[in-house]
């Protein structure tokens, strides 16, 4: 009898009711599911944001370091021909940097368009730049931590953390007094390609 009266009161208590039927609660599930995916949504893309803003001030700086290292190959080869004396040492140390002329040790030629170079100061901090096969360059940067400061170099084996940067260095003729150097550094983040670009003009010392 007693559980004849609970259940009547079961019956009564749903046909005011007080009760939530399957409908009601499916519609608050997913209410509450939207309330709740939104703002994690929100937060996935500012996260996501984060990090290509993150990589795009790597980027920046690495083609920037790329620029700076081509200029201080230019400069190198005035302080050659400083040192050796000459009639024109303006001149000669600009074809030096352009065409291995006479030395070879920071020419840019094989960099020149349409080919393209990578960059590695560590590899070689005479000869910095190294033609790209088919002018297709795939090896990424390492970061390697030499215990002062971090530095960027695409030898593996130095212990470095592989990072999804590669950098190019591509020379331009403008005019026999000026060459467009452009450093680009490319990477993939998600699976979309990004990159950042530097360009900039070098003539002779005058």
């Amino acid at each position: 009898m007693r559980e004849l009266k609970k259940r009547i009161g079961l019956i009564e208590t749903m046909k005011s009711g007080k009760g939530f039927t399957l409908v009601e609660t499916m519609i608050a599930v997913t209410i509450l599911t939207f309330a709740v995916a939104g703002p994690l949504f929100t937060a996935s893309r500012a996260i996501i944001a984060a990090q290509i803003a993150r990589d795009q001030l790597t980027a920046s700086y690495l083609a920037q370091e790329g620029i700076e290292y081509v200029r201080a190959m230019r400069d190198n080869e005035y302080l050659v021909a400083y040192r050796a004396g000459g009639a024109d040492i303006s001149n000669t140390a600009w074809n030096a940097f352009l065409n291995n002329e006479p030395s070879d040790a920071s020419a840019i030629t094989e960099c020149r368009s349409p080919k393209i170079c990578t960059l590695d100061p560590v590899q070689n901090t005479t000869v910095p730049l190294t033609p790209c096969p088919d002018n297709v360059c795939i090896e990424p940067l390492y970061l390697m931590d030499n215990g002062t400061t971090n530095i960027y170099t695409q030898q593996k084996n130095l212990g470095g953390v592989a990072t999804p940067f590669t950098r190019t260095i591509q020379a331009i003729d403008v005019s026999p007094d000026d060459e467009r150097i452009v450093s680009t550094v490319s990477w993939v983040f998600h699976g979309i390609s990004y990159s950042v670009t530097v360009n900039d003009h070098l003539t002779p010392w005058q």
